[in-house]
């Protein structure tokens, strides 16, 4: 579904991505993983066109989009959950909501698509009238999430969700990231917390100072002795 070659992304002269390739089959769960600044979010920030490379080339589906601006790629059924959940704070929850099926093909299935992430998030339904802003860190994940759904993609992005947030409630976010999961959408998670995404995930890379390092199912990269003793503290 998603193929990767040789993506070089720089921020000035600073060189973010020096040659990441990867791909993700159809409804696969791929996890990226790293340290803090190692490159993922400036990943996905590539693939959903808010960043453009330096050179690379990305195709989803066989066709080649890294040239394309970001409303074009989110037509083609790729959403993008942000790192920080980026809520508008000022509206309700619904009104979040509604904002996620901006796609004229989402947008004229928004009822049917309220339903389906109402029956996922049941929270929100209580919610629903309450400004977003008011909300716990858990609940806003959970907008963002149902707001990437509400675009009706075939592919989701998820940048750090499990960040700041109580360890329960990390724990919930990824059960409804799997519910999504089985329901037939791909998944591309990016993470510092290896257990947690590994445990959702097939497959993982690995991404250090904007290179691929490793790149394994998700049981092999438990056992492999450098992730233990880098980022499990083994």
């Amino acid at each position: 579904m998603l193929k990767i070659n040789d993506l070089q992304v720089s921020y000035g002269d600073m060189a973010a991505l020096k040659g990441v390739s990867l791909e993700i089959q159809e409804k696969q769960f791929v996890a990226v993983l790293g340290s803090n600044g190692a490159g993922k979010s400036t990943l996905l920030k590539s693939i959903s066109g808010v960043v453009k490379a330096v050179s690379g080339e990305i195709h989803f589906k066989g066709k080649r989009i890294d040239h394309l601006p970001p409303y074009e790629i989110a037509e083609h059924g790729i959403a993008h959950i942000p790192e920080g959940r980026r809520m508008f704070s000022n509206l309700t929850v619904l009104e979040n909501l509604e904002i996620g099926s901006y796609i004229p093909e989402a947008k004229k299935e928004r009822k049917k698509l309220l339903e389906q992430v109402f029956s996922i998030f049941p929270r929100l339904v209580e919610r629903k009238k309450q400004k977003a802003g008011t909300l716990s860190g858990g609940e806003q994940q959970m907008v963002a999430i149902a707001r990437g759904l509400m675009q009706k993609p075939e592919f989701i992005m998820l940048d750090e969700p499990s960040l700041g947030l109580a360890p329960l409630m990390v724990e919930q976010v990824y059960k409804y990231t799997s519910q999504i999961h089985r329901g037939g959408i791909t998944m591309l998670l990016v993470e510092q917390n290896f257990y947690a995404s590994l445990d959702v995930a097939e497959y993982g890379y690995v991404i250090e100072n904007g290179k691929v390092i490793l790149a394994a199912t998700s049981e092999s990269l438990l056992a492999n002795e450098f992730v233990k003793e880098a980022y499990l503290g083994i």
